[in-house]
């Protein structure tokens, strides 16, 4: 399993197309699993602000929704309402999965194995963050509480713009 990358992926949109997880090659990536009604739901509008930011210099957001938390009920319709009206989210976002556990999608249980949190492999909470490099290995984790503004820096460095 040490020769699998990110690129070796693929889930469903939130429009329910298929997407390539190898169209993101050469980009540096953000992946985010996200809830619409969650203490950090906020959030939102700090990873639009490093899509903004970073997008023109090859970064991406990926926002994959999840209600494994109980906190993004609804249809994969009612979160991408919330995300574009309220958060004005233009980042990709993917139809809800769970994160954990034996339905786990099989992008988090692998995510989950290169980078384990203070939870050991499990994801503990919405908006965990994996940062991605071009070549698909996972650079980094971040916990829940870490704003995105905070990821900033990193990101710079990995896209040599300082």
């Amino acid at each position: 399993m040490d020769d699998i990358t990110f690129h070796d992926f693929w889930a469903t949109t939130i429009d329910g197309e298929r997407q390539e997880m190898s169209d993101y090659r050469g980009r540096l990536v953000l992946v985010v699993n996200t809830a619409t009604q969650c203490a950090f739901t906020a959030q939102f509008l700090g990873l639009q602000s490093l899509q903004d930011r970073f997008a023109e210099h090859g970064f991406t957001v990926l926002g994959f929704p999840s209600d494994q938390f109980h906190q993004d009920p609804g249809t994969d319709e009612d979160t991408k309402e919330t995300c574009t009206s309220t958060y004005d989210v233009t980042f990709p976002l993917f139809s809800k999965i769970d994160v954990n556990g034996s339905r786990a999608h099989p992008l988090w249980q692998w995510l989950c194995t290169q980078k384990a949190g203070v939870m050991g492999g499990r994801i503990a909470w919405n908006f965990t963050k994996f940062l991605i490099d071009g070549e698909g290995h996972v650079l980094r984790r971040y916990a829940p509480p870490v704003p995105p503004a905070r990821i900033a820096g990193r990101i710079e460095r990995s896209l040599d713009l300082r």
